[in-house]
């Protein structure tokens, strides 16, 4: 399956962006400033390559690996007048680059490519110096997008979502820990806890908060979009790091997610208004599914079973999981599904933290159903809509890059890259 994505998006699309697989073209950036949910993910520099070389790694192939770090070091540059979302290009690109390096100038992996000179750090210290406009602000929390040449841009909205500023830690600590240059981890640190310093008195986060007003512009206490990824740094910052002022705020927050967010019967983590904990909405959405793993990751394997098992539930009646759900209605909201890896990465974390097989059940059905429904002659093709089957003619780099890793990591016994082993983040493995 990921060769069959991938040969497909260096045939048909590279050096663009993505693959667009019903056409058997490619998609890079376009000049629409009002295409956010295209263009924030894309920036003219490659990204299914960049988002992928770790892959190979996990996959064994080390010739594949040194042929896409080479095509990276000779192809991919940010000297671009590219307007970028600061975090897509973090944890895609950034973390693309330092995954690939550490794993190509690690003898421990057996990657090691004996002429590489440190050329994807470099590139990645390139990314990062071009973002780091973005965080000057009264708090330090970044704008949501950058210019890679010109810096923000006059007519940025002055707002932020928790995610997009609380979820840049790891990729901005690992680069200050390989090139020695402070700047970086303390930028994402003064932004992650510039976010948890505007915490309501319940210790939830907000969805998006203004940069030069101390006010939340939405208040949704949720786990999904806008909020997610948040919670997920706290804890992982604190296992890649070892800084407990991490683990004591993800655990005071997950104490207050159990207490507000969560449903009495354990399966239903709701939408709640971040200062007062009333339900705001009746849908759940499909990044939160992503909750049971940090859960097992915590160590609270118990209280993450049935959530997995929610959505896992939602997955078996459509054979994909929609966008959005109401748990009211019991039908979709949003009926996309663009192959995401939320669940797979859930299931896999139970899988490693339990060993039931059940959890091996569950990945064989999503990997059949992504299988079947998904695939067409020039990769595979995101879901339009989970009701009719209907498909889109785009395939994001996350699929290679997380969603067929996580279940390729679920089935393969011997990897050298198992969670219990290094610290499985946004999308790469980091090895430190």
């Amino acid at each position: 399956m990921f060769y069959h994505g991938f040969d497909n998006y260096m045939e048909h699309a590279f050096p663009l962006d993505e693959l667009k697989p019903l056409t058997c073209g490619g998609r890079t950036k376009d000049d629409d400033p009002d295409n956010w949910a295209i263009n924030d993910v894309l920036g003219n520099y490659s990204v299914t390559l960049v988002d992928s070389l770790d892959m190979f790694a996990i996959l064994g192939d080390k010739t594949e690996f040194e042929k896409a770090v080479r095509l990276t070091i000779d192809n991919v540059s940010f000297d671009l007048d590219s307007r970028v979302q600061v975090f897509e290009s973090t944890i895609r690109m950034l973390g693309g680059l330092l995954s690939g390096h550490l794993i190509a100038s690690d003898d421990r992996f057996g990657f090691k490519i004996s002429d590489y000179k440190g050329e994807l750090l470099e590139k990645a210290r390139d990314l990062g110096d071009r973002l780091m406009p973005a965080f000057e602000t009264p708090d330090g929390i970044p704008f949501p997008r950058v210019n890679l040449r010109q810096g923000v841009l006059s007519y940025e909205i002055p707002s932020a979502c928790s995610a997009g500023a609380g979820t840049l830690l790891l990729e901005f600590g690992i680069l200050t820990r390989l090139t020695g240059d402070k700047k970086y981890e303390r930028a994402a640190k003064r932004a992650m806890l510039a976010v948890w310093d505007r915490r309501s008195s319940l210790d939830l986060v907000g969805n998006t908060m203004s940069l030069f007003k101390k006010e939340w512009i939405d208040k949704n206490a949720g786990l999904g979009a806008g909020v997610d990824s948040f919670y997920e740094y706290l804890l992982k910052s604190h296992i890649l790091f070892g800084d407990r002022e991490y683990l004591d705020m993800f655990q005071t927050s997950y104490k207050s997610i159990l207490k507000n967010v969560r449903y009495s019967d354990g399966f239903i983590y709701k939408n709640v208004d971040m200062f007062t904990g009333n339900l705001l909405v009746t849908w759940i959405d499909s990044l939160a599914a992503f909750f049971p793993g940090l859960q097992v990751l915590g160590g609270d394997v118990i209280n993450a079973v049935r959530p997995h098992h929610l959505y896992y539930t939602i997955w078996k009646r459509y054979k994909a999981l929609p966008e959005r759900f109401d748990f009211r209605t019991k039908t979709p909201s949003l009926v996309y599904y663009p192959l995401r890896p939320e669940l797979i990465e859930s299931t896999y974390m139970l899988y490693q933290a339990t060993r039931d097989p059940f959890y091996l059940q569950v990945g064989e059905q999503l990997l059949e159903d992504i299988e079947e429904r998904t695939r067409v002659k020039c990769g595979f093709a995101s879901i339009g809509n989970v009701e009719t089957g209907k498909l889109e003619d785009r395939m994001e780099s996350f699929f290679l890059s997380e969603t067929l890793k996580y279940l390729y990591l679920l089935f393969d016994e011997g990897s050298k890259f198992e969670a219990r082993e290094s610290i499985q983040h946004q999308r790469h493995q980091s090895c430190l």
